[in-house]
Formats: C-alpha cells, sequence, structure tokens
C-alpha cells in the first residue's frame, strides 16, 4: 500500500479514514439535495475500509439499509458477504456503497434528478479512497461509472480501466446480488465474474497516495473518462426496464 501523505480536502492529508468520516458528517449525513431526504429513515454513505483497493458500488439503499444505516445488510448483503468469502475477503477489506445515499421510497428506481444531485457524494467517496478497482453492481451504477448506455446484461464481466474522480480504476461490473438471488442462472454467473476479482486486482498497480485537491461540496469530484476500451457483451430487473442516461443528462460535464 502507497503510503505517501496527500491533501483530500477535508483535512487529515495522510488519513483517508479522518477525511471520509468528516465529508460524511459535513455533507452527506444532513444532505437535502433531493426529495428523497424527506422519506429516509437515515443516509446511507457507505461502509467498509477506507483505505480499500476494491470498492464495490451499488445502485440505492433498501428497506433493511435505511433502517440500519449500513449498506447491503439484508438477503444482498448476505449473498454478497458470501461471495467475498469465496474469494477471501470480507467487508473491513473492502468499500460498500452506493450510488444514491438514500432509500427511494417503495424501492423504485432511482430518478435521473436523485442520481444527479447524489453522483458527487460518490465521486467524493471515491477521490478520498482511490480504489485500485470498482465493483459495480448492477444497471445504474454500471452506467453512471462507465458512462455508457449498455446494459449490465451485456457487459458484467467486462474490465474496463477508467479515470473516476481523477483516480485510475479497473471498472468491473457485475450483477447486482438482489437480482441474482431470484435468478439462479444469473448468481452462478455472478459468482463466477466475481471469483475472477483476485487475478484482476493482482494486476492492477497500487493507486498512489499522493497529494489531490479537494472537491467543492457543490461540484460533481469527477467525471468517468476512458482508459482504454472493453468488449460489448438487476435489484436491476432487464436491461430494457432501466432507462439509459449520458454522462450530460447525469450533469458529469
Amino acid at each position: 500500500m502507497d503510503e505517501q501523505g496527500r491533501d483530500d480536502g477535508t483535512g487529515g492529508a495522510d488519513d483517508p479514514g479522518a477525511a471520509l468520516e468528516a465529508y460524511h458528517r459535513e455533507h452527506v449525513l444532513e444532505c437535502t439535495r433531493c426529495p428523497l431526504h424527506e422519506t429516509r429513515t437515515q443516509v446511507v454513505p457507505g461502509d467498509g475500509d477506507p483505505r480499500a483497493r476494491l470498492m464495490f458500488v451499488g445502485e440505492a439503499p433498501g428497506y433493511h439499509e435505511d433502517r440500519q444505516g449500513v449498506p447491503f445488510c439484508g438477503a444482498a448483503g448476505t449473498l454478497l458477504d458470501e461471495l467475498l468469502a469465496g474469494i477471501g475477503v470480507t467487508r473491513a477489506d473492502v468499500f460498500v456503497a452506493n450510488v444514491l445515499k438514500c432509500r427511494p421510497p417503495g424501492n423504485r428506481n432511482p430518478a435521473p434528478g436523485e442520481i444527479d444531485a447524489c453522483q458527487r457524494h460518490l465521486f467524493r467517496q471515491i477521490e478520498i479512497i482511490r480504489p485500485a478497482m470498482i465493483c459495480t453492481l448492477g444497471n445504474f451504477a454500471t452506467r453512471l461509472l462507465s458512462g455508457r448506455p449498455d446494459g449490465i446484461s451485456r457487459v458484467h464481466g467486462c474490465e474496463l480501466p477508467m479515470t473516476i474522480a481523477g483516480v485510475d480504476v479497473l471498472l468491473y461490473p457485475v450483477y447486482h446480488p438482489a437480482a441474482a438471488l431470484y435468478t439462479p442462472s444469473m448468481k452462478q454467473v455472478l459468482a463466477a465474474d466475481v471469483a475472477r476479482i483476485p487475478a484482476l486486482l493482482g494486476d492492477v498497480a497500487p493507486s498512489p497516495r499522493a497529494a489531490s485537491p479537494g472537491a467543492a461540496a457543490d461540484e460533481p469530484a469527477g467525471a468517468p473518462q476512458e482508459a482504454a476500451s472493453a468488449p460489448e457483451t438487476t435489484p436491476d430487473a432487464p436491461d430494457a426496464a432501466v432507462p439509459a442516461s449520458s454522462p450530460t443528462q447525469l450533469g458529469l460535464f
């Protein structure tokens, strides 16, 4: 792990844990940028190792997450834990977050305006944590961070080098555990895709911990940029049920 210092913009240049805690406290936990703050029980910022090389990004908190304040703590979280155990890691070794930090009522799909309002929090987390690899779970996270309209059924298991929030990462889309719970064949594919993570992560150089400028709280931390092309190959339903959003529509540019 690279131990160089950095300016994270929230204090504690050598302590991403302190920087992440400060950002969550000052900008996430009391966020009112979209109407979801009116219906949430509590905000679900994310959880895990603030120095993790591997980050998982899902769609939005569900019923249990909304009440406990911890991402993936329901049945989908149990499956995620099993998948992690299968590659020899635990939640304490990774960082888990969602595109949205508040639960959409009835677990409906995130609205474009909600994604636009909340994405800056995810980008700031990426900027602070500086993971080497981001595993996106399902359509919404994949489309947001890849900047592509392709659905998860086409791109799952296809790694893509990206620069996101100024951080060079390997983006790796897989099916969302909540969708795989109800489709045995999808669960098998998900397990096979997750099984590739250690080898892929082993080929990625550690993310530099050098100084980086802090992001303003009212500006997105950074737009995704492709470093190389990838071959084309839900709670996400079939791809057609999820609207495609361009980076411009999501407020990235």
